[in-house]
């Protein structure tokens, strides 16, 4: 996740992934559905039902690791390697890099599950979908934490609190494991997921393209104070977020469907 476009884009693939999640217990709560079984209507009986019946969240899962990791490749100059081989010496390379097409395998790993169970399996394996995800964000955390190594500044103090909402959505997918469909988990997740990706959003601004145009400085104590001051801001507005969500989901199924 290295530049804007490196926080940028898995910033949105984060939130996205949230909102979704927002959307499905904003209907689970007003349809009284459990949220992981919502029914699947087909639009027609023809050929095509069977296409329309497919879940695509899987799908755009690989597709995302895909551009991710093209995007990262991409960035790279020169030749990508694991270990250096000059003068008989073994240095690791590209250590970030590889740190971010890691946390790529997991997002393709899990869509590629979520692809076997919703659509490829005869009956539907929620748990082997939950236990993909609680791995994929288990070693988020843990390639999160090293990232910070040698960082300071500015950038130290937004990675921390990325750090810490990484670490509350681990907590949560776990959690999920024991009590797949308890709806204030999957708030949570919901939660949890767009927070993370906002702030990655926000990180990648501040960092590389700020809005003010001018470069946050590391020795000012008061730029520091403020990312904090900013990431309480991006909290509200995530919860702000998820409360429209369920006002025009409850308009949406009450009203109009």
């Amino acid at each position: 996740m290295g530049g804007f476009e490196g926080h940028l884009y898995p910033g949105l693939s984060l939130f996205f992934y949230g909102l979704y999640h927002a959307r499905l217990v904003s209907r689970a709560l007003i349809c009284n559905y459990p949220v992981q079984y919502l029914p699947r209507h087909p639009w027609s009986k023809g050929k095509w039902a069977r296409l329309q019946q497919i879940s695509y969240v899987g799908l755009v899962k690989i597709l995302s690791a895909f551009i991710l990791a093209a995007q990262e490749l991409h960035n790279i100059h020169g030749q990508f390697v694991l270990i250096s081989k000059i003068y008989h010496q073994r240095n690791f390379l590209y250590r970030k890099q590889w740190q971010h097409l890691t946390l790529y395998m997991t997002f393709f790993l899990s869509g590629c599950v979520d692809v076997v169970s919703q659509n490829l399996l005869p009956q539907r394996c929620a748990a082997l979908e939950q236990g993909a995800q609680a791995l994929g964000m288990c070693l988020f955390l843990p390639l999160m934490v090293s990232h910070m190594q040698d960082s300071e500044g500015v950038e130290l103090q937004s990675h921390i609190l990325l750090t810490q909402a990484i670490f509350l959505l681990v907590l949560v997918v776990i959690a999920e494991l024991w009590a797949p469909n308890r709806l204030q988990l999957w708030v949570m997740k919901a939660f949890f997921y767009m927070m993370t990706g906002s702030w990655l959003i926000q990180i990648g601004f501040m960092l590389y393209k700020p809005i003010s145009g001018y470069k946050w400085m590391d020795d000012d104590k008061n730029n520091i104070i403020f990312v904090t001051t900013f990431f309480c801001w991006h909290v509200a507005f995530i919860a702000i977020l998820m409360i429209w969500v369920y006002g025009f989901s409850f308009l949406w199924y009450c009203y109009i469907c």
